[in-house]
């Protein structure tokens, strides 16, 4: 009998302990990867503000060949649109839509995950330099759940290592084109 007291003791610490520590990790995360590419400010815009040509750099695409796509509003800006689908646990299915465009400088996308209730950002934010543009792809998400908070602690490393590619393959092509 003492057994099981001690050990419904420990359980409860444990739950406590999840439920504190959960409450105290930040609801926000943000993942933030950055390259230079040694091409036009306004060639490397017209890669990231079209979603028809995503796929041609995304890290993601080469994931899932199968993957579905669906494009709709205009071609390019404020209102474009993208929709996947996937059976791959590392692509899944979504939307994609623009929603911010500053040109030549800036391009804010919101994603909507199914199983997800609230939408993430992805900004990608160019700057020229001396040796090109730098390209700056963030992304920004609100996982405001408790399991969403400790989901957080791996966001980092789920998605810098994707962006990371994505970034070689877009630079890789542009500077191609340039």
């Amino acid at each position: 009998m003492k057994f099981v007291k001690v050990l419904l003791i420990i359980i409860i610490v444990l739950v406590a302990a999840f439920l504190v520590g959960g409450m105290l990790l930040p609801s926000g995360q943000y993942v933030e990867r950055s390259a230079i590419v040694k091409a036009d400010q306004a060639e490397v815009f017209a890669m990231v503000s079209d979603y028809r040509q995503f796929n041609q750099w995304s890290p993601w695409a080469a994931l899932d060949p199968e993957a579905e796509y669906e494009f709709s509003g205009p071609a390019t800006g404020v209102g474009s649109k993208m929709v996947w689908r996937s059976n791959h646990p590392n692509v899944g299915n979504g939307t994609q839509e623009i929603v911010e465009v500053q040109p030549d400088t800036m391009v804010k996308s919101q994603l909507m995950f199914d199983g997800f209730d609230t939408p993430s950002y992805a900004t990608f934010t160019l700057i020229r330099t001396d040796n090109g543009t730098r390209v700056t792809w963030a992304f920004d998400a609100n996982m405001d759940t408790m399991l969403g908070r400790y989901m957080g602690l791996m966001m980092d490393k789920w998605v810098g290592g994707d962006y990371e590619r994505g970034l070689a393959r877009l630079k890789e092509l542009a500077e191609k084109a340039d």
